[in-house]
Order: structure tokens, then C-alpha cells, then sequence
């Protein structure tokens, strides 16, 4: 594997190569296999011992001693060389000799034949002191750049050598960059973890892989709207620019980034009309694809995940429910509207519940009403919420109580129950900071996605869990 590191030498006898003198060089480390490993130590001529031990990660041979055939360029932008090659080009096998260019001299004694031999033996003697003799001598001086000198002759092969190896380490940066270009946008865009948490809000790659492996399948038969006008019109569409990958990745950078449409329509080189179509159609996809998994959890699934604490003092615990706002743009500029959801949790702190938005203006005991949450309750299930939520009465209509933290009295130690209840509440705020934490909600929604905001509240809401569950004693997941 190629050493990208400044302090790589190469090991190969009467080679000076350096990577901080010649960055253009690739080293390598001496192959794992005894075998090839052994050919390699013979081919550079030297012997393992005490004065020379082989070290993975120290020792190296420079790029030049192996041929171009024998080197190739990996997808990740490394220089590597072939399985089981051996270096073969040194300074004791006259690899150079074959590049080297033929002296003025030769060219000359080629290009005059024997003519030119002859007058160049007719030349007077240079010692002559007669006047014919000294202008003789002059000008066979003058022309003494036709014997070409050693060591010009060396530096100048030197310089050559470096400058072809210069172009080739320029040719295997095309190579990388043509390469890179033809990546999806996302794997230029996101390498480490870092980068996928703040473009998509999945903790890693491997869980987005997770994501992107669910939801491939059935992406790749997507219609958009404005393609199915024009087939009811009978006009064949466009072919899509952007790989699929691309597109969920720039309704990820829409949604959890908060990148604007007209800064994502230069990222990825599309229409600006097209950036609105393509998060519209994802946010109905994902809509439909989460929403069809099953969300609730069972009674068996809540006591198998519930904490022990909880599970000791409040067995009966199903959900924790809390309502949230958010704003949208209307019509008119100065003014926004307000919507406002229920979204509950299960003990162990996943999202469980998400309803649909109402106008501001509904209360909790009507929200709790008009969602579908009753309809999942049964007889003896613990409902918590906070204090101001009132909706003992209508969780007795399915035989649910509802489960509020008392208040406790500033001088005495809280008991385990209500640390227990009051913990779950913490998590329902801390799911629907989470939830808020996509940066489509940091201000008015725009009135473009005002239509889809219902569906895109419950995508942020689904694909937070795949955060993983939260942690009462904090945010990262457990």
C-alpha cells in the first residue's frame, strides 16, 4: 500500500528518493508474504540483518523501481502496485539507459556521415601557433559543445527521469479526479461519520447504508408528478440527471442541513424547478414507504425494552404523549400560520406515535381526541404526560390512565417513582428536540412545502429513530 507520510525513504541501495523531495513518488511497504517478500529483498540486492530490518510502516520502495504497467490507481484515490509484483528497475541494470538521449556528437558524426568525420580529422592541430593554426584552434574551441561532458550529460538524465515521473504522478491525478467525478455526490460530499450526521442526520455510514438499502428497491420505480402529466399528454420525458442516490441525499441536505433549493440546484448542477420536484416526490415516497412500518409498539415489546426502574414502580406505562408547534409561511408576508402535533414515545425512547398537524389554535385534550392514539390504547394501559395535559377523561373512555410526575416538595428527596415518571417526560421533550433538530423547522417553513408539511413532519419524525433510542442520562443513544 502506498505511504502518504513526509518521513518515507526509499530502501533501494544508491536511491535517494524521498517523499519530501520527490512528493510526486509513491512508497510501498514490503509485501506480508514471506515468499514475495523475499524476492524483494533480493531484487534492491540487500540482506535482512542488523544493519538493515524490515519495518511495515518504515520501510519502503519508491515507485520508480517498479514498471508503470506494474502500478494502477485504486477508487479511493491510492497508488497501488499489482499482486506478486518484484521491483526490477535500479541503477545496477541500467534501466535508465534505454531513455537516455544520444549526445550532440553522436547526432552530428550521424547526420554528417564520414564527410563530417573527415573534416573533423582535416581540423588543424589545436597547438599550432601559426595564425591559420590559432583561428583554427578557435574555432575548433568554439564548437567543443558537439563532446557532450558526464556529468551535464548525468544531471540532465536526472532532470528528465524526474520530469516523466512528474507527468505520470500528474496523469494518476487526472486519473483520481475522473474517477472521484464519476462518485455519487454523496460520497464526495460525505467520508466520515462527522459528515453524515450533519448532511443527513444518520449517525454513520453504515446505518445510512442501512436506510438506503430499505428504501432502494422501491425508489427506483418512483413517477414523479410532472412525468406523469406529460405521459397522460403522450411526451416522453427526460432521463433523470441526478443518480437516485443523489436525489435522497438532496432531500436530506434540504431537510436535516437546511440547505436552500437555490444553493442545492448549483451543488448538483439541476434546475431550480427540479430541486422542487425532487423533494416534493421524496417527501410522498418516504411518507408512504415509513408510514406503512409498523410503529406501535405491543404491551410484550414495551415490558421487554421498558427500564428496570420504570418496570418496578409504573409496569403499566404504554406511552409518554407531548404536543409541539411549528410555523409555516402563508400568503400573505408578514403573517405565518401555526400547526401543532402529538408525538409519543415508548419507555425505552423510541418514537412510537406521531399524529397528524391541526391549526394552533386546537388544544391537547382535542388533538389527543382527533388522533388515532385512543384507537391503539387498551384497558389498563399508563398514559404520561405533563401536568397541563387534561385528558383523564377521555383516556377513561378505553380504560387508560393518565400518569403525571407529582409535584414534590423542595426539601424532600424525590421518591423513585416520580424520578421514574419525570425521566420519561424528559425523553418526550428530548425526542421532539431531536425531531426539531432537522433544520427544515429553524425557521417558517416556505410556502412551497406549506402543502407538504403534514407528510414531512411525520418523515422527520420516522427517520429520527434512526438515531437510535435515547438515554435518560443523555442524548446519545443506548
Amino acid at each position: 500500500m502506498a505511504q502518504s507520510s513526509r518521513r518515507c525513504y526509499c530502501s533501494v541501495p544508491r536511491c535517494s528518493s524521498n517523499k519530501q523531495k520527490n512528493p510526486y513518488l509513491s512508497f510501498h511497504d514490503f509485501p506480508v508474504d514471506p515468499n514475495i517478500r523475499a524476492s524483494w529483498v533480493r531484487a534492491i540486492r540487500r540482506d535482512e540483518g542488523p544493519s538493515f530490518q524490515i519495518i511495515r510502516g518504515s520501510t519502503f520502495v519508491c515507485s520508480q523501481h517498479f514498471a508503470p504497467e506494474d502500478l494502477s490507481t485504486s477508487a479511493s484515490g491510492r497508488i497501488r502496485i499489482r499482486q506478486g509484483v518484484v521491483p526490477s528497475r535500479f541503477h545496477w541494470n541500467d534501466w535508465r539507459s534505454s531513455q537516455a538521449p544520444e549526445s550532440v556528437f553522436i547526432l552530428t558524426k550521424k547526420r554528417f556521415g564520414a564527410a563530417g568525420q573527415d573534416d573533423f580529422q582535416k581540423m588543424p592541430d589545436p597547438g599550432d601557433c601559426t595564425e591559420e593554426g590559432l583561428l583554427a584552434s578557435v574555432v575548433a574551441k568554439d564548437h567543443d559543445y558537439a563532446c557532450s561532458l558526464p556529468g551535464k550529460l548525468d544531471t540532465a538524465t536526472r532532470r528528465i527521469e524526474e520530469l516523466e515521473l512528474q507527468v505520470l504522478s500528474l496523469e494518476m491525478q487526472i486519473q483520481q479526479l475522473t474517477l472521484k467525478k464519476k462518485l455519487p455526490l454523496i460520497f464526495r460530499f460525505c467520508v466520515t461519520d462527522e459528515d453524515f450526521r450533519y448532511y443527513t442526520k444518520f449517525n454513520s455510514k453504515e446505518i445510512f447504508a442501512v436506510f438506503w438499502e430499505s428504501v432502494n428497491p422501491s425508489a427506483s420505480r418512483l413517477v414523479y408528478w410532472s412525468k406523469a402529466q406529460r405521459s397522460a399528454e403522450e411526451t416522453p420525458s427526460p432521463q433523470r440527471k441526478p443518480p437516485l442516490i443523489d436525489e435522497l441525499f438532496m432531500f436530506l441536505c434540504r431537510v436535516a442541513a437546511g440547505l436552500q433549493e437555490k444553493t442545492l440546484s448549483s451543488i448538483f448542477e439541476v434546475s431550480l424547478p427540479t430541486v422542487s420536484r425532487i423533494i416534493l416526490t421524496w417527501t410522498s415516497y418516504l411518507y408512504q414507504v415509513l408510514g406503512s412500518l409498523p410503529l406501535w409498539m405491543t404491551r410484550e415489546q414495551v415490558q421487554a425494552t421498558m427500564p428496570d426502574k420504570l418496570k418496578q414502580c409504573c409496569p403499566q406505562v404504554r406511552v409518554a404523549v407531548a404536543c409541539t408547534e411549528i410555523r409555516c409561511e402563508t400568503a400573505r408576508s408578514k403573517n405565518h400560520t401555526t400547526f401543532k402535533g402529538l408525538i409519543g414515545i415508548a419507555p425505552c425512547g423510541i418514537i412510537t406515535f406521531v399524529s397528524k398537524l391541526y391549526r394552533g389554535s386546537i388544544s391537547d385534550v382535542e388533538i389527543t381526541g382527533k388522533s388515532e392514539i385512543l384507537a391503539l390504547l387498551q384497558p389498563g394501559d399508563g398514559v404520561v404526560g405533563d401536568e397541563g395535559f387534561q385528558i383523564e377523561k377521555i383516556l377513561s373512555e378505553v380504560g387508560a390512565t393518565l400518569i403525571v410526575p407529582p409535584l414534590k416538595k423542595p426539601t424532600s428527596k424525590p421518591p423513585v417513582k416520580t424520578q421514574a415518571v419525570a425521566g420519561l417526560r424528559i425523553l418526550v421533550e428530548r425526542a421532539i428536540r431531536r425531531v426539531k433538530e432537522y433544520h427544515i423547522w429553524d425557521g417558517l417553513v416556505p410556502l412551497s412545502l406549506v402543502g407538504s408539511v403534514n407528510q414531512l413532519w411525520v418523515v422527520c419524525c420516522l427517520m429520527a429513530n434512526y438515531q437510535g433510542p435515547l438515554d435518560l442520562k443523555g442524548d446519545k443513544p443506548v
